[in-house]
């Protein structure tokens, strides 16, 4: 039985610590230079630049895990928009284009030439 995905796992549990104790200190660094110049705010300690990493990950990109880079969103909407053109008539796809005619001034189907012209 092969046993590859022990080393492949191993290495990305590897890559993940490296990659945050990497980021952490870049953190700790540019906080460190930067906001007690400017904002005269607190000098942070490498635990707490941990955390701040860890609390802006949260907040800005919500739970979902790094790889993610929420481009499963656009390919979702993008599907299920697609699935609806598929079901559209011929009479409702023109119906359809005749609407983005007149709301945004081009056709999503013309040639590339005269478009926005």
């Amino acid at each position: 039985m092969k046993r590859w995905w022990v080393g492949k796992i191993a290495a990305g549990i590897g890559f993940f610590v490296t990659a945050t104790l990497l980021l952490s200190l870049v953190v700790l660094l540019l906080w460190n230079a930067l906001v007690p110049a400017l904002f005269s705010g607190p000098v942070i300690s490498y635990a707490q630049a941990v955390g701040l990493l860890v609390l802006s990950h949260i907040l800005l990109r919500g739970w979902s895990p790094w790889r993610h880079r929420n481009g499963w969103r656009h390919d979702r909407w993008k599907k299920r928009f697609e699935g609806k053109l598929e079901a559209m008539t011929p009479e409702e796809r023109e119906k359809f284009r005749e609407e983005w005619r007149r709301r945004c001034g081009w056709d999503p189907g013309a040639p590339v030439e005269s478009r926005g012209s």
